[in-house]
């Protein structure tokens, strides 16, 4: 039993608009959503758009819309860093008048040569503190015409250490990290100044990211302590690999969570799954959202990466489409099907259709391509047509014919009937129903010969075959 943290659990999600929502981004915003969920907290959506040559209005609505397919509803937001200019230059004024931030008017130049000559003595590359103020220590005089930066003053000695509810306890020594920019010369903040301001003012009590953010830690939390806010805890998930172990890139199939909607991919299959890459329950694979949310907690995510793996995810997706609503298939899948030139008039409903082709299909498209057969006019192959319609079924064909005028048009009926046909005639069913399929369907795959020709209804079967007979 996972105990209830001591004050209300508020997570967030805080891409940056420089692209598509990408699947680790996803699972970074299931899980944290999936946290609030459990604990009746809030779930937060902050836009983190301070990189203005790349985020996008396009990137933005992207990551909403991605969002909005997966059903990660957010609580409150979406909050955007561009609208709280005002904030944050109101945090360094404080900053600078608390003495825990300082003018720096080191040019970019002056910074990189700094750089070079650690590097050339084999120390890290770092800002040498020119312009930090210490008791007793004469500044250089100020650069005529010189727009400063706001530096944050870190501490210098000590170290940064936090509880990593992924990784465990994570130190880092103070003398690692230099004094970082928290305002460029134009007065703009920063990313790791925003996100610390941003996490204080919005009240995070847990904050659930990438671990290519674990090197940022330590100097959002001496900036949060700087300025007096509470500590969140801090998870740091793994990433996800491709199948063959590599960073997951395009080489491995999708990595934009919306190019899934588009492959026929169901919301619940893509989330059950990203649940599981980084997370378990036991030895169940199969969940829906609701069972998720009261199982999960920190305590079962794992630290080693994950493998994303195409196969596993379409399984999940055959599972969740044989659940689902035939209505909702319908919905789903028509676009496709018109796309392809499906005639509906006088032809079987779809949802109907669907309910019968579910179960062999692991995709929506793949359901679209199987229905087709019901929407357009058949086209037999000639050479099957020879090798099925032979001289010694053609008079069977014609009983066939003849009795589908009176019998009861339901599957077991039709079954039936066929049956008693074959006996009098001394023929198996293949015999008959392949013939049948191609005159009918066009195709020799279809489902069980007895339920296509109840969907088509007795007309089009009676009309299909007076073509031949």
């Amino acid at each position: 039993m996972t105990t209830a943290p001591a004050k209300p659990v508020r997570t967030r999600f805080a891409p940056s608009p420089t692209g598509f929502l990408h699947l680790g981004g996803a699972r970074t915003a299931l899980y944290s959503w999936a946290y609030a969920r459990h604990f009746g907290g809030t779930f937060v959506l902050r836009i983190e758009d301070t990189d203005l040559e790349r985020s996008t209005p396009e990137a933005v609505q992207a990551i909403l819309d991605g969002m909005k397919w997966l059903g990660l509803n957010h609580d409150e937001g979406p909050f955007y860093q561009m609208q709280r200019m005002d904030r944050y230059r109101e945090v360094v004024a404080q900053m600078l008048q608390d003495g825990t931030a300082y003018h720096c008017y080191s040019s970019p130049e002056e910074v990189e040569a700094m750089r070079e000559r650690m590097r050339a003595a084999g120390e890290k590359p770092r800002y040498d503190g020119t312009w930090r103020p210490e008791e007793g220590k004469a500044l250089p005089p100020v650069p005529a015409d010189r727009k400063p930066v706001v530096r944050f003053k870190n501490p210098l000695d000590g170290e940064v250490s936090w509880n990593d509810v992924v990784k465990g306890t994570i130190t880092i020594a103070n003398k690692e990290l230099d004094d970082l920019v928290i305002a460029r010369p134009d007065g703009t903040p920063t990313y790791n100044f925003c996100v610390a301001v941003d996490d204080w003012d919005m009240g995070i009590t847990h904050v659930l990211r990438g671990d290519d953010h674990v090197n940022n830690t330590p100097r959002q939390i001496n900036i949060l302590r700087a300025i007096g806010a509470p500590l969140p805890e801090y998870g740091h998930l793994p990433m996800i690999l491709g199948s063959d172990g590599q960073k997951l890139s395009k080489r491995h199939g999708a990595v934009s969570v919306m190019e899934y909607p588009a492959q026929g991919y169901l919301p619940e299959a893509m989330l059950n799954y990203l649940a599981r890459l980084g997370w378990s329950h036991g030895d169940d694979e199969v969940f829906s959202m609701q069972q998720f949310c009261e199982w999960f907690n920190l305590e079962h995510l794992t630290a080693s990466a994950a493998q994303f793996n195409n196969e596993k995810l379409a399984w999940l997706n055959n599972h969740w489409i044989k659940q689902a609503d035939n209505a909702r298939l319908a919905e789903l899948a028509k676009p496709k099907l018109l796309a392809d030139g499906a005639q509906f008039d006088g032809a079987p409903e779809l949802a109907t259709v669907l309910g019968l082709l579910k179960e062999r299909t692991n995709t929506i498209n793949e359901l679209a391509d199987a229905a087709m057969l019901f929407y357009r006019q058949p086209q037999p192959d000639a050479a099957l047509m020879t090798q099925h319609f032979t001289d010694a079924v053609k008079p069977v064909l014609a009983q066939f014919a003849e009795r589908i005028a009176t019998v009861e048009w339901s599957k077991e009926a039709i079954s039936a009937m066929m049956k008693e046909v074959l006996a009098a005639n001394g023929l198996k069913m293949p015999q008959l129903a392949m013939p049948l399929r191609l005159m009918i369907t066009g195709q020799l795959q279809t489902p069980a010969i007895d339920a296509v020709l109840q969907l088509f209804g007795r007309e089009t079967v009676s009309a299909r075959l007076a073509k031949y007979l």
